[in-house]
Order: structure tokens, then C-alpha cells, then sequence
């Protein structure tokens, strides 16, 4: 008999409308080198982490670390561990873009934006993350700064000219200026300046913003110095192989990310997935942390919401990148289903009045901690496929660790699918992650799944 597997819990909404797409940059300053080995020490509370994006200007109806400092609370009864601030300096007003302008328009690298609160308001933030066994990283924005931004008059030398000798900025970022990291004098400042965040807040590292248009040995550098201090955990918004020797424990997984937006819209299928994954065992070295996401700020604001691009799987995408080798990022909003693109220049706040998704997230959270088999980096296992009778539909696969097994089976197409699991290596007694209820798997197991049904088994 098949084994019936259908998820009862209600999905989602109907897509919206298909936005713009804005495609991220692709292009460097540095060939990407493939690094087969990491010499980063993880600092040891990274192992099993939850990261969490902050968009302080659209948590709240006041937009401030005060009022945010409210959800501190509930967040770690989320099960988040990093708290990830979205830019919190100043934002220039010279070529600024909208009311607000973006977080991203740096004018003080070591002031505090006055939307958000003062100083010492941050500082108490970060304070209480830590008596809550949270930790804090900065996004840190070393390409580019605002047009006034101090550093353009008392430092012009430190910025990059195009060949009429002009400032230029990079793209169509109209709102910032460019850097030039030939100068050793502008390393030793941004070096400084990060550095004064560790002494000053007492934040545990740095999300740095396009870190492949900055030269990896200034970030190896700052990695080294920074851990003279502390150690820090680094994420970077790239995906350099070569960035792990050195500098980050973490980089961006972009490229699966939009694997999984193809899948979601059918111009994909798990094969492509496939295909990735084994890519990326050969690329990247096995101490790295990859960052798994279906949203973030920039698909948010940019691209589209997870229930455009996803539909009815968004619950199978997220499921996904919480099995996967990686850690797993929540956005602001997305515990609530926050089914609309946040304003990127605006105030736009979310709506908490439900959080409709706290239980599935508190799930696997959970399941993330509690099972080495998935923590991150050298700390978790590898993948390992099991076959399956719809290679193109189904995508299936075990990790184990200690005597930790996790199974997971997801139907990433928008129809039903019957299937049979090939092989035995998988058959044994489970839990259920999501309700609890035992489950047997047996050899050659036939399964009949509804469209982006999924399931996640655990045996200790």
C-alpha cells in the first residue's frame, strides 16, 4: 500500500503579479580562486546558528532600536541565535534616493542614523541580545559611501575616477561614491572603523556588504584583526571560494537561490538542484558556512515576495534550506507571511499583528539545534542523495552524524506526484519532526505526495 503523506496544514496565497527582477551583480575585481581548505576558526556558538535579518527602519511603527528591542523576547523563543542589523549609520542626503534614502548610503561610518535612536540605544540592543545568549553583526558597507560623506572632501584621493577623473559611482547606485582600495591609508581607516564597533557595541562580527568589489586581503586582514579583539563571525555577501581561507565564516548562496526561484516557477526542476550541490562540493571548502534563504531585503524589495516566486511551496523552499549543508536566514516579516515587498526608501512597516508561521519556524529551529547531523560547516554531515522513481520532481536525501539520521522528501513541482523511494539504506523507524507521530520507512517505499507536500524524519 502507499504510503499517504499529505500535509494538512493550510498554504499560502495566490501568486501576485511578477515583478521586475533586478539581477544582482556578477562581475569582480578578483578572478574567484577555489580554496579546498578554510584556516577561519568559527567561533563555537556559529555551529548549530539561526541567522536573522533586521530591517530596524520597518520592524516597528516608530522604526527604532527601542521599540525593536521589544521583540528581543519573543525572537529568541523563535529560536534565533545572530541578529543580523541592516546598515545602521547615518544616510546621506546628497543624491539620496526617496525620502529616506538606503541604509546602504554610508555618510559616518562610526555614527548611529538618528531614525533609529542614539548610540547608547543601540548599545543597550546589543546588550540585551547578549543577556538572552543572542549575537549581533553589523552589515558593514566597505565598497562605496554617500556623496557627503566626510571622506569625499577631506579624503578625494580614496575614491575611484573615471577617465575624465570624475567620482564615479558603481552601477546605477546614483545615491554613492566609490572606493579605491589601492590606498593603504583608506585599509587602515576602514580597518579602524570596524574595529570600533567591537571595542564600542560589543558586536560579534560582520555582514559585509558586496565583499567581492572589495580585495579579498583587505577582508583577510580585517578578519585577523578583529579577532585580536574578539573572535567574530563574517558573512559575506558573495560567493568567492577563496574568501573562506582567510576572512568569512559564511558567504551568500546566491546561486542556489535562484536555482530555487526557477524550480518554483517551472523553468527548473530538482535535477538542476542536483546538479548544484555536487558543484558546489567541488568549489567550496567543506569548513564553509553557505547561507540558504528563500527572502532576504533585496528579493524583498526588489525582486518579489516568496509567495510570488514560490506560491504554495514556500513552506517546501524554506524546509529545503534548513536541510541542506548551510545556515538558514529568516527576514524581517517572513515568521508572519509578510506577503507584500517592504518600501526600500520609504517607512513601510510589517504587520505582527499574526505571526502565521512562529510554530513552523520554532520547528525547525529546533530541529537545526537539535540534530548535529545539520549544523553548519565541519560541525554538520554531508548530503547524501536517496533515488528516487521522479528524479525531476522529487528531490530526497539523508544526512547523519553521531548517531543523529535526518530523511527528507520534498515534492518541489506544483502537482501530485506518485513515487517510490529506491534502495533501503533509508529504511528504518522516524519521528515525524512536524507532528510528532512515528513513521516507518521501508525498502522500496512508495509514497503518494500532493503537490509541494514535503516531509522531514528524525532517528537519534
Amino acid at each position: 500500500m502507499a504510503l499517504k503523506m499529505r500535509d494538512s496544514r493550510i498554504l499560502f496565497f495566490p501568486a501576485l503579479a511578477l515583478l521586475l527582477f533586478v539581477a544582482l551583480f556578477s562581475s569582480c575585481r578578483e578572478k574567484p580562486i577555489q580554496a579546498q581548505v578554510s584556516k577561519v576558526v568559527n567561533p563555537e556558538w556559529s555551529k548549530n546558528s539561526v541567522i536573522y535579518e533586521v530591517n530596524v527602519r520597518q520592524f516597528t511603527p516608530e522604526g527604532t532600536f527601542n521599540a525593536f528591542a521589544s521583540h528581543l523576547p519573543r525572537l529568541k523563543e523563535l529560536g534565533v541565535d545572530i541578529l543580523w542589523f541592516m546598515p545602521i549609520t547615518p544616510i546621506g542626503e546628497l543624491n539620496r534616493k526617496g525620502t529616506l534614502g538606503s541604509y546602504y548610503s554610508v555618510k559616518d561610518y562610526r555614527g548611529i542614523n538618528p531614525e533609529f535612536g542614539t548610540m547608547e540605544d543601540f548599545v543597550e540592543v546589543v546588550k540585551q541580545a547578549h543577556d538572552l545568549g543572542m549575537y549581533v553583526i553589523l552589515d558593514w558597507v566597505a565598497n562605496h559611501t554617500a556623496w557627503d560623506n566626510y571622506l569625499v572632501e577631506q579624503h578625494p584621493e580614496w575614491y575611484s575616477r573615471d577617465e575624465n577623473g570624475e567620482m564615479i559611482s558603481p552601477f546605477d547606485w546614483t545615491d554613492v561614491v566609490q572606493l579605491n582600495y589601492d590606498l593603504p591609508e583608506l585599509r587602515d581607516y576602514m580597518v579602524d572603523a570596524m574595529k570600533f564597533w567591537v571595542t564600542e557595541a560589543n558586536v560579534d562580527g560582520f555582514r559585509c556588504d558586496v565583499a567581492e568589489m572589495v580585495p579579498t586581503d583587505f577582508w583577510n586582514r580585517a578578519r585577523r584583526e578583529l579577532d585580536e579583539i574578539k573572535p567574530v563571525f563574517m558573512l559575506a555577501e558573495a560567493e568567492v571560494p577563496v574568501h573562506h581561507e582567510y576572512a568569512f565564516d559564511m558567504s551568500y548562496g546566491w546561486e542556489f537561490h535562484h536555482i530555487m526561484n526557477s524550480v518554483g516557477k517551472g523553468s527548473m526542476n530538482v535535477e538542476n538542484i542536483r546538479e548544484y550541490l555536487a558543484k558546489e562540493k567541488g568549489r567550496f571548502p567543506f569548513e564553509a558556512y553557505r547561507m540558504h534563504f528563500i527572502t532576504n531585503h533585496d528579493e524583498n524589495s526588489w525582486a518579489a515576495t516568496e509567495f510570488t516566486r514560490y506560491g504554495n511551496g514556500v513552506e517546501a523552499m524554506a524546509v529545503l534550506t534548513y536541510t541542506i549543508p548551510g545556515m538558514p536566514l529568516i527576514y524581517t516579516g517572513q515568521e508572519a507571511g509578510m506577503d507584500k515587498m517592504l518600501e526600500f526608501f520609504e517607512k513601510d512597516e510589517v504587520d505582527w499583528s499574526e505571526i502565521k508561521y512562529e510554530q513552523f519556524y520554532k520547528t525547525l529551529n529546533r530541529m537545526k539545534k537539535d540534530n548535529p547531523a545539520l549544523w553548519n560547516g565541519k560541525f554538520g554531515s554531508e548530503l547524501h542523495l536517496i533515488q528516487n522513481s521522479k528524479p525531476n520532481q522529487i528531490f530526497s536525501f539523508s544526512r547523519e552524524k553521531d548517531g543523529n539520521k535526518i530523511v527528507v522528501v520534498l515534492n518541489l513541482s506544483n502537482e501530485e506526484q506518485f513515487f517510490t523511494l529506491k534502495g533501503k539504506n533509508f529504511a528504518g523507524d522516524y519521528t515525524n519532526v512536524f507532528t510528532g507521530e512515528a513513521v516507518t520507512l521501508n525498502a522500496e517505499q512508495e509514497i503518494d505526495f500532493a503537490a509541494w507536500q514535503y516531509l522531514v524524519l528524525v532517528r537519534k
